[in-house]
């Protein structure tokens, strides 16, 4: 008789297989339910991972409160330091440089005796030129007598009127040559004159670009004198920046090396743009300060509007999702409140933003302590600094 163990195992083996398939089979109906009902019921979902998450612990210092403040806004500006009055003391004439005492530092005023140029050959011919025109003089007198006696003569009858054209015609000339000597006597009087330097404003000598005997040429440059009394700094600002800037805005600058402060205010807009880089030129008149030279270069803030409303530390809001939001504390956790930014501006030294959408009061992170998730719990440390 043959054997049944074959079929018997056969049918354990069905047998056991149909069990674990029905088994599968209702674990992906659970797997599939609980998805289902997650979907159907988010926030639960939500306040169950909230649930899971650590609780943080923050400082007092980590928060700051929405507060309705006046905000100032401001550009940041730098520039050279230059004066308003500057001068350069030039040869009006060739010659050797004679006389030249005053140095850098030395205090001028406006007439003032510079420096001379070696006047010896303008003297003489000056006195040439005068000379000639004296010569000239005489001429024109012999004219003059002639003139007249063939004048007497004609109205007698003795000689023709065509003799006394032609004494008129001497005189003319005679008086023509005159005024022409007399001419070149005023350009050598005044070439006399300008070996003579003087200083055309007042202020402090800046530099001194010659010495006593050098020969100079015409247009050299002596002397250069600058008024330390006016003083305006130069600030390019970008054309957008330029815009906000208005006849008459203050600004506070300070100088390198000086722990000082300096008001300044708009005096002039360049109306063109500079070539290559666009940048608009500012001019600010600076208050005198015992400090301030030409040349330095000074840096500083210039107040260009201001505005009241709720604001936050520019650190508060935070710009890393498709939408500008704060972290705020609400019931003792993190929410993720959406605002819109307005007015940027400085408070009490501190760049501040308006906050719209955030009440006063409000609590919220600073940027420094970096995103936390919607719903963490937080506790806060008030001693902690």
């Amino acid at each position: 008789m043959k054997s049944k163990l074959p079929w018997i195992f056969l049918v354990l083996a069905l047998a056991a297989g149909g069990g674990a398939f029905q088994w599968q089979r209702m674990k992906s109906k659970a797997t599939a339910a609980t998805a289902a009902g997650a979907a159907a019921n988010p926030t639960s979902a939500a306040s169950a991972a909230a649930k899971s998450l650590p609780v943080v612990t923050l400082a007092a210092s980590d928060l700051v409160s929405v507060q309705t403040i006046a905000l100032v806004q401001v550009l940041q500006i730098s520039g050279p330091v230059k004066a308003v009055n500057s001068a350069f003391v030039k040869a009006r004439v060739a010659g050797e440089l004679q006389d030249l005492l005053v140095r850098e530092g030395d205090y001028v005023k406006a007439g003032q005796v510079i420096a001379r140029v070696d006047s010896t050959e303008y003297q003489a011919r000056l006195r040439q030129a005068q000379q000639q025109a004296q010569s000239a003089k005489a001429q024109v007198d012999i004219a003059q007598r002639t003139y007249d006696n063939n004048r007497s003569l004609v109205d007698q009858g003795f000689i023709s009127k065509t003799a006394l054209e032609l004494s008129a015609s001497n005189l003319a000339a005679s008086q023509a040559g005159y005024q022409a000597a007399q001419s070149g006597v005023d350009v050598l009087q005044k070439s006399l004159d300008d070996a003579v330097m003087r200083a055309p404003i007042t202020g402090q000598v800046s530099q001194r670009l010659a010495q006593n005997g050098e020969r100079v040429a015409v247009d050299a440059r002596v002397v250069e004198i600058v008024d330390l009394a006016q003083l305006e700094m130069e600030a390019s600002l970008s054309a957008e920046d330029a815009a906000r800037v208005r006849l008459g805005q203050v600004a506070q600058v300070s100088i390198d090396g000086s722990i000082d402060s300096v008001a300044a205010r708009v005096a002039r807009v360049n109306p063109i743009a500079t070539a290559g880089s666009r940048a608009v030129v500012v001019y600010l008149a600076l208050s005198p300060h015992a400090q301030l030279r030409q040349g330095l270069f000074v840096q500083g803030h210039l107040s260009t509007g201001s505005r009241t409303g709720p604001a936050l530390p520019l650190s508060a809001v935070r710009t890393d999702k498709p939408v500008t939001y704060a972290q705020t504390i609400v019931d003792g956790k993190v929410e993720h409140q959406t605002v819109v930014t307005g007015f940027i501006g400085d408070y009490q030294g501190q760049t501040m933003v308006e906050v719209i959408g955030l009440a006063p009061g409000t609590r919220a992170l600073l940027g420094s302590v970096g995103a936390l998730l919607a719903g963490t719990p937080v506790t806060v440390n008030e001693a902690g600094k």
